[in-house]
C-alpha cells in the first residue's frame, strides 16, 4: 500500500454519472495493493486539490459492500451551495488523477446483532451512500430489512441499476416527490410499533432527518435504537451567543473568543491549529476534550447523551454557556 504521512495514495480508476448532479469515483490504491477493510457506514477522508496551498479536506461515505478490498466507491453530489469541496471532484478531478485519502472511519456502523434483527434503511437523496453499503452488509448477512430510498424524481436516485439486481427484489422501495404515479413515503406509518428487535438507520438532507427524528420520537423509538447520519448542517446561532476564553490546559495560555467567531478561528488567529474539516459539526475531526466548563453546543455529531457529560465538544461550531472554557489542548 502506498502510503504519505499516513495517508494513502489512490488513482482514480473510474468516474461515473450516477444521477442528475451527482458522480460516483471508484479509488484504488497507486500500486494495487489492497486498501485497508472497512465496515458498512464508514467514510474516508479525501484530500481535493484546491486552488490555494491547502487542500480541502472532505469526507465522503464509502459506497461499496464491505469485505471489497480492491476498491472505494464514494459518491459526490455538486452541490449549488458548496464550499469548494464537490464542485472541485466534479470539475477538477478526473480518472487517472492521483488523491490522498485517509483509512476508513466509521461513526454510523450497524449494531453487532443487526443480523438478528428487523433493520429499516431510510436514504435521501445522496444520503444513499452509507445506506446502500449496509444494504450490501445486510443482504449478505441474510438478514431482515427494508430500504426505502427518497428522491424528486428517478433522474436523481444514485445506482439504480445496482438496487434493481434481483438481490434487492421486494427490499428497496422508491418515492419520487415529483411524481404522482410514485408513492410517498409515509415515515409515520412506517416508524409504528417500535420494538426491542427494531433499528433504523438514516441518512439524509437535514430536512428529511428533522421529519424523521420527530416521527420517531413520536413513535417512543428508544434513543439507542436509531442512527442518524449528516452531510451537512446549517450551525445556528442564538441571541445569547457571547464572547468567553479558552484556556489549553497543557500550556496555560488564554485566548479570548470573540462574539462573533469561532474557537477554531480564535485558536488559529493565536497561532494555534486544530484539525478541522466539515466546520459545521458534523464530522467529529475537531472533537476535544473539556476538563471545565460547560460548552455550548451546536453540533449533530456527538449523541444528546454525550453532549450532557460536557467533557467533550466541537470547537469548529460549538460555544460555550459559561465565561471559561478549559481544553485538554
Amino acid at each position: 500500500m502506498n502510503t504519505v504521512n499516513d495517508l494513502i495514495r489512490v488513482t482514480v480508476a473510474r468516474k461515473r454519472r450516477e444521477a442528475e448532479g451527482i458522480c460516483s469515483f471508484e479509488l484504488i490504491d497507486t500500486t494495487g495493493a489492497p486498501l485497508p477493510s472497512f465496515e458498512a457506514g464508514a467514510h474516508i477522508d479525501v484530500q481535493i486539490p484546491g486552488s490555494g496551498a491547502t487542500p480541502l479536506v472532505r469526507q465522503y461515505s464509502l459506497a461499496n459492500a464491505p469485505g471489497e478490498r480492491h476498491r472505494y466507491l464514494i459518491a459526490v453530489l455538486d452541490e449549488p451551495a458548496s464550499r469548494g469541496g464537490s464542485r472541485a471532484m466534479h470539475r477538477a478531478v478526473q480518472e487517472g488523477d492521483v488523491l490522498l485519502i485517509g483509512t476508513p472511519r466509521n461513526n454510523f456502523a450497524l449494531a453487532g446483532s443487526a443480523s438478528r434483527e428487523q433493520t429499516l434503511l431510510l436514504a435521501g437523496g445522496i444520503g444513499i451512500t452509507p445506506i446502500l453499503s449496509m444494504a450490501e452488509a445486510l443482504l449478505q448477512a441474510g438478514a431482515d430489512f427494508a430500504l426505502h430510498y427518497c428522491a424528486r424524481s428517478a433522474d436523481r436516485l444514485a445506482f439504480a441499476e445496482r438496487l434493481a439486481q434481483p438481490a434487492f427484489s421486494g427490499r428497496v422501495h422508491r418515492h419520487l416527490s415529483a411524481d404522482p404515479s410514485s408513492s410517498r413515503l409515509d415515515i409515520v406509518g412506517l416508524l409504528q410499533g417500535p420494538s426491542a428487535q427494531r433499528r433504523l438507520y438514516v441518512c439524509g438532507p437535514e430536512s428529511f432527518l428533522d421529519a424523521t427524528r420527530a416521527a420517531a420520537r413520536a413513535a417512543d423509538w428508544p434513543e439507542d435504537q436509531v442512527r442518524f447520519e449528516h452531510f451537512a448542517h446549517k450551525v445556528q446561532a442564538s441571541a445569547d451567543d457571547g464572547a468567553f476564553l479558552v484556556r489549553l490546559a497543557r500550556s496555560g495560555r488564554t485566548i479570548p473568543v470573540a462574539a462573533d467567531q469561532t474557537v477554531v478561528a480564535a485558536l488559529s488567529a493565536h497561532g494555534i491549529e486544530l484539525p478541522v474539516s466539515c466546520e459545521q459539526g458534523v464530522c467529529g475531526t475537531c472533537l476535544t476534550r473539556v476538563l471545565e466548563g460547560v460548552p455550548d453546543h451546536k453540533d449533530v455529531y456527538l449523541t444528546p447523551d454525550e453532549q450532557a457529560r460536557n467533557d467533550q465538544f466541537t470547537p469548529c461550531c460549538s460555544r460555550s454557556r459559561t465565561p471559561l472554557l478549559v481544553l485538554d489542548f
